[in-house]
């Protein structure tokens, strides 16, 4: 249950990023911290119901995730080869949507956490990471946001994977769909991704 919380915070937080302002190096740690400062406020307001939440947050959202790449690691290599570029649109639709979905049914377990920020620092050669902690009644919770830089020789730097208390978000995407995918065909996973029902 404390882990469902945890990546119910994360998914908000997620959510209000934007990847037209995708950020340069300097000013990771600056404009990370006041996004999830104005998320958490409005995630504080009394008189708004969790759906109005939802708006509000929606409005500022998450274009500095790189959702393509996201889907693309948690499809995997060979299954995203394997199929056209029309499904591969329709793939990254349907993932971030789920993730969108996730976030606003489970508003109501947000329960007056806070998010420190630690630092940024080196990750994988090329690569960053921004850690931060939920810091909140039941304890602290590590969760580190994973830059790559989009574009060689200027700076775009982009989320492409979270670490939520140790666990990456993509890996654990990639283990549940290649699970589907020893049952079903593509055609029939994504349409069940794609159904109201889907969790």
């Amino acid at each position: 249950m404390m882990f469902k919380k945890i990546f119910t915070i994360l998914l908000i937080i997620a959510s209000t990023f934007s990847y037209a302002n995708a950020l340069k190096q300097s000013e990771i740690q600056e404009q990370m911290t006041k996004k999830i400062d104005s998320v958490l406020l409005v995630l504080e307001k009394k008189n708004l119901t969790i759906p109005q939440k939802g708006e509000e947050i929606v409005k500022i959202i998450d274009e500095v995730f790189d959702y393509e790449l996201m889907a693309r690691i948690s499809l995997g290599k060979e299954t995203w080869n394997s199929i056209s570029s029309e499904k591969q649109k329709e793939f990254t639709k349907v993932f971030e949507n789920k993730l969108k979905k996730s976030y606003i049914e489970k508003l109501e377990l947000y329960n007056d956490q806070k998010v420190k920020i630690i630092g940024l620092k080196p990750h994988n050669n090329t690569r960053l990471q921004l850690e931060t902690q939920l810091v909140g009644k039941d304890g602290n919770y590590q969760i580190n946001y994973n830059f790559y830089n989009k574009a060689k020789g200027s700076e775009q730097w982009l989320i492409y994977d979270v670490d939520l208390v140790g666990v990456s978000i993509i890996q654990t995407y990639r283990q549940q769909f290649a699970g589907l995918l020893k049952e079903k065909s593509f055609d029939e996973m994504l349409a069940l991704l794609e159904s109201p029902n889907s969790k």
